[in-house]
């Protein structure tokens, strides 16, 4: 037994959460009914789920955008298969915003009928394993990294939650002809957010006005979210998330692995991912400097 066998269990080649979910959960999510105007928003995790399960929010649901609604960012987008609220997903009225970390051999195979719409946001990795790492120590259902040298040795060989970065990226790329799927970069976001929404919006075929889109923007910045009660995860029920110990959403930057990573780390971390990362049709920004290219152009003959 691995020590991480606590904290997580194995499905169909997956790591989970065992607190979390389950096997029989996820064995239902397969004929889970997916409605045409469903609204999925997909990540691995720590690559912007959270900013875009708000911004999607924002966009679709006017009480949320104005303000009128009291309904924190998990209830309002929960997730499929960490479904902490409990909520009545069956039940909810249309048009639903779900989120998940699943890859694609495990959505529910309606989402193969090409109606439902996904938005996919993916981040560059060595973010994501620093964030992940951050994450880590104040989620309380997993296991605390004893150092970050450990941790970073788990993140490359996928012995964490949602097993491989680079199975899950790929596998959605390589599958994204089955899928209504718009793929958007953490760093795209970042860097343009107003033209990250408009695309958002002309891919949900929603027309908003340029005082609405203003809203969006303006709410979706990190700073608004960290301080926004109903979207920072800090009304999640007890017994997930330690705060004591840090925030669920923390720097919310470009290039932070530079601040964590030895010269050393960061070369084995290219031996591991480079190879095939660069057979991936996606452009990576590793740094606040650089400039992200656009890269949904590269799937827009998907979404025609």
């Amino acid at each position: 037994m691995e020590p991480e066998d606590e904290f997580l269990y194995k499905y169909k080649g997956l790591y989970f959460v065992t607190d979390s979910s389950s096997p029989e959960t996820l064995d239902s999510l397969d004929s889970f009914e997916i409605r045409d105007d469903d609204i999925f928003v997909i990540t691995y995790p720590k690559s912007g789920t959270i900013w875009t399960q708000n911004i999607v929010s924002l966009i679709t649901y006017e009480g949320h955008r104005d303000g009128t609604e009291n309904i924190t960012l998990i209830d309002r987008a929960p997730f499929l298969e960490y479904n902490v609220f409990h909520v009545d997903l069956p039940s909810r009225p249309s048009p639903r915003v779900i989120c998940s970390h699943l890859p694609y051999y495990l959505v529910p195979k309606g989402l193969r009928k090409r109606r439902a719409k996904i938005i996919y946001v993916f981040r560059n990795p060595k973010d994501v394993l620093i964030s992940s790492y951050h994450f880590h120590k104040v989620a309380i259902q997993i296991e605390t990294p004893k150092d970050f040298n450990i941790f970073f040795e788990k993140f490359l060989a996928g012995k964490v939650v949602c097993s491989s970065w680079l199975d899950h990226v790929e596998g959605w790329s390589a599958h994204k002809g089955d899928f209504n799927i718009l793929f958007l970069s953490y760093e795209e976001m970042k860097k343009d957010l107003r033209s990250s929404v408009l695309k958002i919006c002309k891919f949900l075929g929603r027309e908003l006005t340029e005082k609405e889109v203003d809203e969006v923007v303006y709410k979706a910045t990190f700073d608004n979210m960290k301080v926004d009660s109903r979207a920072n995860y800090t009304l999640l029920p007890p017994g997930i998330l330690d705060f004591s110990k840090g925030n669920f959403l923390r720097k919310g930057t470009i290039g932070d692995w530079k601040n964590h990573m030895t010269v050393a780390q960061s070369e084995r971390f290219d031996r591991v991912f480079k190879e095939r990362m660069e057979k991936l049709p996606f452009k990576f920004c590793w740094d606040i400097q650089e400039d992200p290219e656009p890269i949904s152009s590269l799937v827009d003959e998907n979404n025609v």
